[in-house]
């Protein structure tokens, strides 16, 4: 082992005491284990320079025995007691407690060293002078330091492994390391070792508890969240995990989701194009009234676009406002009227004779063709529309494609027009039958609809 000074021991305290640099950094400068570097420190606070001097002594066991009663009485640590005794050399404290817990006083008493054997040589030969005294350490004492030294170097192993992490060096990291060598190694050292407090490491172990308490909910949270592609937010989470039987408050869904790292993804507002008056234009009928007590009693539609590798493509849906269900679609790579009129005739298809029908639209030049109103008329269908500009009177349409090009167009790239046209109708095939509603009591439209009939 390397020896040092007490004029280099003093320089190097006083130069960690001017507070340029921490701790680990005058330890590095220095190329000393920062450990060493600890304990100058400490002895040089105590005791000032004179604390730094080297030294060896032979303790009796009176005194011994005096100095773990000491520590005892006053719940002392090992390090904090050899400090206030002068007692040098690490680990030596914890020899002589389990000394004396094996064999008491007696067993304290310092072993008498074997007489050197008889050599052919000159045994007459002293020691070289140059033979610090340091060095005639005992065999225990030797022991002690090796196991700390073990311990320590177990721990900086154990804490350079979470260099990577955002937060290394952490208080809970230093707990959860003293935890893993807690089996191995004293946990007093251990605490002294990483710099935390008795009652900090036990206040870490019950929050570790806590955490882990719900580590099956985070894995059922961040299932539903794939499966959905990121479409749900903590509310529908909440609801998905009802429907499987697990009943926890939306607030700690909402908690574990923002640990998790999950987030519903924020809407986009769809595109609109409006071509001015065209044929004529039906009064506001549905007044925002989008609630309906039975199917097939009000309908909204509307056209969005897409656009694809410099093409288009057109949706015309219609939606219940029962259950918000998608009852009818087409798709053109052209906003002509044979697209919605296709898509109107797959609709009513859908009507028994006894049902009573408002279908709303905004004033779009589709809806006001003589064409389009002739086949309402002949279905005995009142026909409704949105007061010019206004986007809010079919605010039901307008957030189904809200959530359509959030929740499928702009998370997926498409090459080809064709292939947009073939995702959207698997998406409102799940739109339909798979993604739930708070307000249909967490099922889908089709859930709802089909539950409702069976009542």
């Amino acid at each position: 082992m390397s020896k040092y000074t007490k004029q280099f021991k003093v320089s190097v305290v006083e130069h960690y005491l001017t507070g340029a640099a921490g701790l680990k950094d005058v330890a590095k400068c220095y190329d000393l284990a920062h450990s060493v570097l600890a304990r100058w420190v400490a002895m040089y606070r105590l005791r000032g320079a004179d604390g730094l001097d080297k030294k060896y002594s032979h303790y009796d066991a009176q005194f011994k025995l005096s100095v773990l009663q000491h520590m005892w009485k006053h719940q002392l640590s090992y390090t904090q007691t050899e400090l206030l005794f002068d007692i040098r050399g690490p680990g030596r404290l914890r020899i002589w407690e389990q000394h004396y817990d094996s064999g008491g006083i007696e067993a304290l008493t310092p072993r008498k060293s074997a007489p050197p054997k008889i050599m052919t040589t000159d045994t007459t030969k002293k020691p070289p002078a140059s033979i610090d005294v340091e060095d005639q350490r005992t065999h225990e004492d030797l022991l002690a330091e090796v196991k700390y030294l073990r311990m320590e170097n177990a721990y900086l192993k154990k804490l350079k492994a979470f260099s990577s992490a955002t937060s290394a060096n952490s208080i809970d990291q230093k707990a959860q390391i003293v935890q893993e060598l807690r089996q191995q190694y004293p946990i007093t050292d251990l605490l002294a070792l990483a710099g935390l407090a008795r009652s900090t490491f036990y206040y870490q172990q019950k929050a570790q508890l806590v955490r882990d308490k719900y580590t099956d909910l985070k894995k059922s949270i961040h299932t539903l969240y794939e499966r959905h592609q990121g479409r749900y937010g903590y509310r529908r989470i909440t609801a998905a995990l009802q429907q499987l039987g697990t009943f926890v408050n939306h607030k700690t869904i909402q908690r574990l989701m923002q640990e998790l790292g999950l987030k519903s993804l924020v809407r986009i507002k769809k595109y609109r194009s409006y071509k001015g008056d065209v044929g004529r234009a039906a009064p506001n009928i549905l007044q925002r009234q989008f609630d309906a007590q039975e199917a097939n009693q009000k309908w909204v539609t509307d056209v969005t676009e897409f656009k694809v590798a410099g093409e288009k493509l057109y949706l015309s849906p219609v939606m219940d406002l029962y259950n918000g269900e998608i009852i009818a679609f087409e798709t053109s790579k052209r906003p002509v009227f044979e697209m919605v009129s296709k898509m109107l005739k797959k609709a009513l298809a859908r009507l028994k004779v006894k049902d009573k029908l408002i279908l709303h639209s905004d004033q779009g030049w589709q809806y006001r063709m003589p064409a389009y109103q002739r086949l309402l008329e002949q279905n005995q269908v009142e026909q409704s529309m949105s007061r010019k500009g206004n986007c809010l009177d079919n605010a039901a349409m307008e957030s189904f494609f809200a959530v359509l090009k959030t929740e499928y167009f702009y998370l997926n790239k498409f090459t080809t027009v064709e292939e947009l046209q073939n995702g959207l109708v698997a998406y409102i095939q799940y739109y339909n039958h798979d993604r739930i509603k708070l307000k249909l009591n967490g099922l889908s439209p089709v859930q709802y609809r089909t539950q409702a009939s069976m009542a």
